[in-house]
Order: C-alpha cells, then structure tokens, then sequence
C-alpha cells in the first residue's frame, strides 16, 4: 500500500494515523497541483486531494476513510466498531468538523494557507467568524473534558486525531487554547504521542512555504 502525503492538516493526519498503527504503508510525498502532476494524481483522486491510500484493489482517498481502512486492517480499535462506542466516535467527528475543527480551519485558512501560497490578504471578517466559532466550540469541549483524558470514555480514539487535527498549526493561527486548561491538557497528552508529534520523522517530506504574515504577528516590531 501507498499513502500518498504532504504537510498539510489533513494528509498530516492521514499519516499520524498510519505511523501510530504501525501500518504496512509506503509514504509517498505529493504535490498534485505543482506543474505537470495533475494528470498523475487524477487517476487516483478526481479531485486531487491528498492524502490518498493506494491498494492493488483500488484507491481510497478523505483521511477519515483512511483511517478507517488502516484501523481495521490493522486489527486496532482506534476507529471503534463497537455497539457502544462507534455511535459515540462518529457524533464527535461529525460535531467536530461543524464545529471545532471547522472553526481552526477557518482561522488557519486566513493566516496559513492562504499567506503560504498567495491566495490573498487575511480577511478580517473570516478570521472574526471563525474565532467566534472556536471560542463556542472549545467552550463545550472544554466542560467534557474535565471529567476525562480523552473525548471517548472508553480512551483514545481517531475523533481525538480529527478534532485535533489543526492544532499542530496553531503556531501560525495563534487560536487561544490556554483559555481553555482541560481542552489545552487534553492536546498535550495526545501530542505526547511520538507518532502525533513527529509523523513525518524519517520521511522525505519537504517543509511548508513560511507564512510571513504569521511570523510578523508572533515578532512584533517595537
């Protein structure tokens, strides 16, 4: 199998799963939109997206089914299939994405990716939107996990990979997770994991473009 990847968010998350199941994946780094790709990666994903899991039966691409193929293949319960907990797994990664994850996505979008590749100056109202978003969700987020070490009771779970699947970027979006303490401890127990903290050590994987506009904010001229 081939697991086709960048340092972006998700394709990060993508391998975070596969070196944490020890999966039997080759990493392959990809750039489907540098010049001349576009027709190598169509045939494995119309839309072009990475990651992208590569099998002799087929390709599967979204890094939630990725996970989800690695998780069982690998005979793990990271993404749960039980009666009990996948209902349970499946409402945080859909409430995540709706919510907490959507609302690092937006902030990030404005001072990482959009800085990074030159998609235009930081919209002030989308950064306002989505701040607003956060502070709601991680609120929420906040409260459940006062009482517990992960989103699940049951421990450790791929809703824990997904809805932290921005933070890691955070050096760029400056989201203010220390107003949140469970939420802020919550992260460092899950970056305290080799294959969340480091998933690319060992990989040929090519650093992002700097955001200048990121590095302004945390350097501030006196």
């Amino acid at each position: 199998m081939k697991l086709h990847y960048s340092r972006n968010p998700n394709p990060r998350l993508a391998v975070a799963v596969a070196r944490h199941l020890g999966s039997p994946v080759t990493f392959h780094y990809a750039s489907p939109f540098a010049p001349g790709q576009a027709e190598t990666y169509r045939p494995l994903n119309p839309s072009l997206s990475i990651p992208i899991l590569e099998e002799a039966r087929g390709t599967l691409w979204e890094a939630d089914a990725i996970a989800c193929r690695l998780s069982r293949l690998s005979g793990s319960t990271l993404w749960r299939t039980d009666d009990e907990d996948e209902p349970d797994m499946i409402r945080w990664l859909s409430w995540g994405k709706a919510n907490f994850v959507m609302a690092c996505d937006r902030v990030h979008f404005e001072y990482g990716t959009k800085q990074r590749y030159g998609l235009g100056p930081v919209d002030p109202v989308k950064v306002e939107e989505g701040m607003a978003l956060f502070h709601r969700s991680a609120a929420i987020l906040d409260a459940h996990l006062q009482s517990r070490r992960h989103l699940l009771d049951s421990g450790l779970s791929y809703a824990d990979f997904r809805m932290a699947s921005f933070l890691p970027f955070n050096d760029v979006a400056g989201l203010p997770l220390g107003d949140y303490p469970a939420l802020e401890t919550w992260y460092r127990r899950l970056d305290d994991l080799p294959a969340w903290r480091d998933p690319f050590a060992g990989l040929d994987a090519p650093p992002l473009p700097k955001a200048p506009l990121a590095v302004e904010r945390q350097n501030p001229v006196e």
